[in-house]
């Protein structure tokens, strides 16, 4: 059979790299997959503003690379996701360091050592668009050499990721006195920190965890399970099987707020805040795949009474295909056979969050043992949801008092009620997928006793003030909730 060689052309090939939409922290992220896989222990992270020079460099002192393992770590998909890795490789397509790369810069160097011998390899997009060849340089320019001379240490091993000439910043309007753009380039490093912390917080801890810092500045692990927690609800592991191996599936229930201190709950809240980080959390080699998400379930919104709610899943490596993770290692989608028992566990999951909050919710609204409390009574039943004026409470009792209340009494059972609406009570027990909203006198149609009652009190201090008897009943009328039922103000 004849056939022609259809090589990608390498410009075209570029921009397409460049174009996967990786965001900065998830390409530092993947470079430090490979300095994990080199079974480095300590990793830093260097963000270094010079205006339109400024760089960004990834350095371990990992086991290092010989000159033709760093030539085929620098060739764009040298290894295929079938090729066989060691256990410690978090690497799936041999793009990761190439993408991740030229998605944030015009200018790749990596320079490496096994043993003492330095060797540098440096992509320039330039000279690949201009030349229409995939051109490996040896070594690096006069000043780029000066920066990977700074970022050598005194050990004989390890790898230097420097990008130079970074996309959105190596314009001609981009001076080191820009301030502004200055504060974003070092904000742009912190949420970097905030992402790995998430990202390889497992790699973090333990008697082999690896020490990462991103500008001089150690990075902390961010659990999201709140794992030591003595308050959080841990639901029975399962292990379900797939492809020969077996998905490890736990899920926790965070505390509610009030059993945490303010810097639990503000830490607990994440990079992304409560609502983003409700779900699941997808591990493949301990390293974070996906963070917080209802992976396509349908009917799984976020919505704040499940932000309680997360779930980690440790996928086998070997089973990439079937989870489709992608080139970034940032989104999955998960296998046709597990699909029905991972929406069985999110379902419990959810429930179990929505009943701490919600008991949360109607302890704050109720009485919590103390009918003097609060002002407002919540209440689900019959698929409603009520909101009632604690007629317990003092104040209200003072403004009941027969013969007449004190004007200052009313005043401030009107500013109470006005500071205790209870919103965060009615959030959790509202049910969005049914029709379960407070109808005011039991909903539209013919008034009832107290509604009449009401509207009775309203029309006499309509008629005190200045209004004829018809003039007030008309007001009624388009009164809410009077506008919505029968009484004697329709006749």
């Amino acid at each position: 059979m004849t056939y022609d060689i259809a090589a990608p052309e390498p410009a075209g090939m570029v921009a397409s790299l460049s174009s996967l939409g990786y965001s900065l922290p998830a390409a530092v992220a993947d470079l430090i997959d490979n300095s994990v896989s080199a079974d480095a222990r300590n990793i830093d992270v260097e963000f270094t503003w010079a205006g339109r020079d400024s760089w960004i460099a990834v350095v371990d002192d990992g086991r290092g690379m010989s000159i033709q393992e760093l030539v085929t770590a620098m060739t764009v998909a040298a290894r295929g996701p079938a090729t066989s890795r060691a256990s410690t490789d978090l690497g799936r397509f041999g793009v990761g360091l190439k993408s991740a790369s030229f998605s944030q810069s015009r200018q790749l160097s990596v320079a490496t050592a096994t043993a003492g011998d330095w060797h540098i390899r440096t992509w320039d997009l330039d000279v690949v668009e201009e030349t229409g060849e995939w051109r490996l340089l040896h070594g690096a320019d006069v000043d780029t050499t000066t920066v990977l001379d700074r970022l050598r240490s005194a050990t004989d091993h390890g790898t230097i990721v420097l990008w130079r000439r970074l996309n959105g910043y190596h314009v001609d309007d981009v001076r080191e006195d820009d301030e502004r753009t200055q504060r974003q380039f070092y904000a742009e490093a912190a949420r970097t920190e905030s992402h790995l912390a998430m990202v390889f917080a497992r790699f973090l801890t333990g008697s082999h965890r690896r020490n990462l810092r991103v500008s001089g500045s150690a990075v902390e692990p961010w659990d999201p399970f709140m794992s030591n927690h003595p308050s959080v609800q841990r639901l029975p592991t399962e292990n379900l099987p797939l492809a020969g191996g077996s998905t490890r599936v736990e899920a926790f229930i965070l505390p509610s707020a009030h059993r945490l201190t303010p810097e639990e709950y503000e830490a607990a809240a994440g990079p992304q805040g409560w609502l983003d980080q409700q779900g699941f959390y997808v591990y493949r080699r301990n390293r974070l795949i996906l963070a917080g998400d209802w992976l396509g379930h349908r009917g799984m919104r976020r919505e704040e009474k499940y932000n309680l709610a997360r779930i980690a899943v440790d996928i086998p490596a070997g089973t990439d295909a079937e989870w489709s993770v992608d080139v970034r290692k940032s989104s999955v989608v998960p296998p046709v056979a597990l699909r029905q028992h991972l929406n069985r566990i999110a379902r419990q999951a959810r429930a179990s969050a929505a009943d701490v909050l919600r008991h949360r919710g109607q302890v704050a609204a109720r009485t919590h043992g103390d009918p003097l409390s609060y002002a407002w009574n919540v209440r689900r039943s019959d698929g409603r949801v009520t909101c009632r004026i604690n007629r317990s409470h003092p104040l209200v009792q003072a403004a009941l008092r027969p013969g007449g209340s004190n004007t200052e009494d009313v005043r401030a059972l009107v500013r109470l009620l006005e500071e205790t609406v209870p919103v965060a009570a009615l959030r959790v027990m509202h049910e969005t997928d049914t029709s379960d909203d407070p109808e005011p006198f039991g909903g539209p149609g013919p008034a009832g006793e107290a509604a009449t009652e009401v509207a009775q009190r309203i029309y006499e201090s309509l008629v005190t003030g200045g209004r004829s008897p018809a003039a007030a009943r008309e007001r009624l009328r388009t009164m809410p909730p009077f506008d919505q039922l029968q009484g004697f103000w329709n006749r």
